[in-house]
């Protein structure tokens, strides 16, 4: 099947990505109910490759999907067609705690390509700094990855303008990977440290996380289908809880009937929308169901008007989602500043 999946430039001067992309957290992680079976999650991957969403986004933190994703390179022989990243950060077996130093860095990017069975990663991001270490520390060990072939690209996480800035100062920072929605706005205003605009002055991509919302931007939700029993996000995310999950289905109603107005799907528009920002913006809708994949895929094909952005983006920032995206306790979590280098103490 011939991809219709248009390629962007990663950064000012990085290599043709497709735009539309596919974050694999759902695939290992219970976040959205029960992990699928392994044979389930090579089919996965085998469509996503059929339809040009060839840019993959994993983590050393989702389980055990480096692993998956290696078996499946071995088993189809086509790594070299992938794009793709993976991040380190967050220390294996002792969620929440943070190592961002340069010298773990190093250490989480060979356990990746062991685990990985590759030579190099295409793209690797820092998934969270630690605020107590000096972000000029985490890209000297990432400028040292570079020097060496074993990444190709650096990428940031969670980070703020002030943060970025100073990183830019070190090495090439490629992309920044970031909640960015409809419904998620933050990163074009002073709450997300206007990281847009420092991205786009700096020549830095933007790879937009969570673009369905956490599947708030679905027709799924808009149906208000019940949940796996095993789904972590009435538990954890707010905008899920009672109270303000019912405020929000009727705002995913909302936005399902504008959706159809322009001829497609909830998730459809969501991904349209986001790609019409700007050349620089990439986007990483995760789902572990094949019909899921194939709906998000043709976004690509929904072609929206200046005045349909114009409208969706009047939707967007006057409809007024119930709740947060993540946990309380996770609250300032997105965009984190790093200690000065030498004031550690």
């Amino acid at each position: 099947m011939a991809s219709s999946i248009p390629l962007r430039k990663l950064g000012a001067d990085g290599p043709e990505v497709p735009a539309l992309g596919y974050g694999m957290m759902g695939l290992s992680q219970p976040v959205y109910g029960s992990v699928s079976s392994e044979e389930d999650k090579f089919a996965m991957l085998d469509r996503a490759y059929e339809l040009g969403a060839r840019h993959w986004d994993s983590s050393d933190l989702y389980n055990d999907n480096e692993e998956t994703v290696g078996k499946w390179f071995k088993r189809t022989g086509k790594r070299s067609d992938i794009f793709l990243a993976t991040k380190f950060g967050f220390v294996k077996g002792k969620f929440p705690q943070l190592d961002s130093t340069g010298e773990y860095a190093k250490k989480a990017c060979e356990e990746s390509l062991r685990l990985l069975g590759v030579e190099y990663i295409d793209l690797y991001y820092l998934h969270h700094p630690n605020p107590k270490t000096p972000i000029e520390d985490t890209m000297r060990g990432l400028k040292e990855l570079q020097d060496q072939d074993k990444i190709k690209y650096i990428g940031l996480s969670s980070v703020s303008s002030k943060t970025l800035l100073r990183a830019s100062k070190i090495a090439k920072v490629s992309a920044v990977q970031v909640g960015y929605s409809a419904f998620e706005l933050d990163i074009e205003n002073e709450k997300g440290t206007k990281l847009l605009e420092t991205c786009r002055s700096l020549g830095i991509a933007v790879v937009a996380a969570m673009p369905l919302g956490r599947g708030i931007l679905t027709s799924t939700f808009a149906d208000n289908t019940p949940l796996d029993p095993k789904d972590m996000r009435p538990a954890f995310m707010p905008r899920f809880q009672e109270g303000n999950k019912e405020k929000n289905v009727e705002i995913a109603k909302q936005w399902r009937q504008l959706a159809e107005s322009k001829g497609c799907t909830s998730a459809q528009l969501a991904i349209a929308w986001l790609l019409k920002q700007g050349e620089d913006i990439f986007v990483i809708p995760g789902t572990k169901k094949i019909k899921y994949l194939e709906d998000n895929c043709g976004a690509v094909n929904v072609d929206l008007t200046d005045n349909d952005v114009r409208e969706i983006r009047k939707f967007a920032e006057t409809c007024d989602i119930a709740g947060g995206c993540l946990p309380p306790n996770f609250e300032g979590f997105t965009f984190s500043d790093t200690v000065e280098e030498g004031h550690e103490n």
